[in-house]
């Protein structure tokens, strides 16, 4: 029989990572408020059953994935009516695939251990093309031994996973993530306009530059859609903001000036201003443009 888990949070990321667990050979019980996405799960696979909130997905499994926006959801599926906490007793296990805060991972995981019940914080990177692709990259808080307990799982839908240290420490090294593609799409994005508005082909920029030092995945993955603006999102623009404004705060937290990136926040911001928060993040190039009154690709 395969090993059944529970699964919450079926939206862009967490319908291919479904997806794949049940390719690596899992049942999955999934929960997710919006019905659209669970009916055509259903349909795809006989190893797929719905449960009507997230308590009643923990009744049944002993291990739990969540993948939800925020803080504030994974908070409410912990610790809200119906939640999970009710009924995660000794031995059951969470996996917030989610990013998140790390305190808000320290405090889930501190009230799961009260309970006899653990959990892992393993937020991950790679966008939908890494979901979809079973690639992404996890970066995994929490015990050794949950970690352990886990692996196989993370393999169904990863390919770079790696341990990183006590509960929270998997959201930490998210929010580093999260300032190195900020601060990425930035440049590109300022790159892609000066060259543009001195007329030069922006594909051909994206070329030179992804065959030297300046090469990055942001470069590889959308350079050639920033330039097209094509920006169906894989991971929205206000998603990106959110994770922002928790690494502000861990910042202040910590006593680390991040200059940089509350520069990059800021233009964030504008783009959501714009009205274009449900756009990829990559359309952070909008933001440059407006700047510059110049759009790339047009004639100078």
């Amino acid at each position: 029989m395969p090993e059944r888990i529970g699964f919450i949070g079926i939206g862009i990321m967490g319908k291919p990572m479904c997806r794949n667990l049940v390719k690596a050979g899992y049942e999955l019980v999934i929960h997710n408020r919006s019905p659209a996405a669970v009916d055509e799960l259903v349909a795809e696979s006989d190893n797929i059953t719905v449960a009507s909130s997230p308590r009643e997905v923990a009744e049944q499994v002993d291990i739990v994935i969540t993948m939800l926006p925020d803080s504030p959801d994974v908070k409410q599926v912990v610790f809200g009516d119906n939640g999970l906490l009710g009924v995660m007793s000794q031995g059951k296990l969470l996996i917030d695939m989610s990013t998140i805060a790390p305190a808000a991972a320290i405090e889930v995981n501190d009230a799961l251990v009260e309970r006899g019940a653990s959990a892992l914080d393993a937020p991950v990177s790679g966008g939908d093309k890494g979901a979809i692709a079973g690639t992404l990259s996890i970066m995994v808080g929490g015990s050794a031994e949950d970690f352990d307990r886990a692996h196989a799982i993370f393999e169904g839908v990863g390919k770079t996973i790696v341990h990183v240290g006590a509960s929270g420490a998997g959201q930490m090294v998210k929010a580093c993530n999260q300032i190195v593609v900020a601060i990425n799409y930035a440049a590109v994005s300022e790159a892609l306009v000066l060259g543009s508005k001195a007329g030069v082909d922006p594909l051909k920029i994206v070329e030179v530059l992804n065959g030297g030092l300046a090469a990055s995945r942001v470069l590889e993955m959308r350079g050639a859609t920033m330039t097209a603006h094509q920006f169906e999102p894989g991971f929205r623009i206000n998603l990106h903001r959110k994770d922002l404004g928790i690494i502000t705060e861990t910042g202040k937290a910590y006593n680390v000036p991040l200059p940089v990136t509350s520069v990059v926040s800021q233009l964030f911001e504008s783009v959501a201003s714009a009205g274009n928060g449900d756009l990829d993040h990559s359309a952070l190039i909008t933001a440059i443009e407006d700047l510059a009154h110049h759009r790339v690709g047009e004639q100078t």
